[in-house]
């Protein structure tokens, strides 16, 4: 059997991080620790959710889920030091990669400059072979990728470039969490208990999978020691990473 490549820690030198995911919960299934490690470190990390996950609650009316759950991802992004939220209001579950998905996360990066994106995983699959990954989560990847570069195109969106809002091209990388094709990765053991918290403050969302018995630690705790032996280390998150400063 071939042993897991190791993982090459990311880069820490920067100061301005934008997340840019599907759903709340998204980052609480892995990426929240990272997110409490770098906030620890005195970084500024920005969140911005797609859609507000209404679509996400079988036994909650749509509305009903859209209030729950943002205000379940406000309280989950302050236990890991984040304090800006952003809701594009996107429709839950039908999301479509193309141009307006890509003109609403562009406008995000052009307001907020960051120097590192972070979003999920999406490939095909979570774990290269069988897991298939969600619609949303693969559409919200591939145009937070393009929105990226499109933010440094003066002539595409050209509306936004209004007031203090300019182009702008200074995303160095890209990063997606637990993806398949992970070739680095950040250390969390100091903060992997954040993370556990900031998943289970998603108390109405976790209340409604299968049959109620879901356990966060133990959840986050399979994935994050997989990564954190391919780094050295007790509790670990893959990233891969998508250079633009090479681009």
């Amino acid at each position: 059997m071939t042993e897991p490549t190791a993982l090459e820690p990311v880069t820490e030198d920067w100061q301005r991080a934008l997340a840019v995911v599907a759903h709340p919960d998204d980052l609480e299934f892995g990426a929240a620790a990272a997110v409490a490690r770098w906030t620890g470190q005195g970084k500024q990390v920005v969140y911005c959710l797609v859609t507000s996950g209404e679509a996400g609650i079988d036994a909650m009316p749509p509305q009903q889920a859209r209030e729950v759950r943002e205000q379940e991802q406000r309280a989950s992004a302050a236990l890991v030091g984040v304090d800006t939220v952003e809701f594009l209001r996107l429709p839950d579950g039908i999301l479509e990669y193309g141009v307006p998905l890509r003109r609403a996360i562009t406008e995000v990066v052009r307001r907020h400059r960051p120097e590192i994106v972070i979003t999920n995983n999406f490939r095909e699959t979570w774990d290269g072979a069988y897991t298939l990954n969600q619609a949303d989560h693969i559409a919200t990847g591939q145009a937070t990728l393009d929105a990226v570069r499109d933010a440094g195109n003066r002539w595409i969106f050209p509306e936004q470039l209004t007031g203090d809002v300019e182009r702008w091209a200074g995303v160095r990388q890209v990063w997606a969490a637990s993806s398949p094709r992970a070739a680095h990765g950040v250390d969390v053991t100091a903060t992997f208990d954040r993370g556990v918290a900031s998943l289970r403050a998603h108390e109405a969302y976790l209340t409604g999978l299968g049959d109620g018995g879901f356990d966060a630690e133990e959840f986050l705790e399979g994935l994050a020691r997989p990564a954190g032996t391919r780094l050295g280390v007790r509790y670990g998150v893959g990233f891969e990473v998508f250079p633009f400063d090479l681009w």
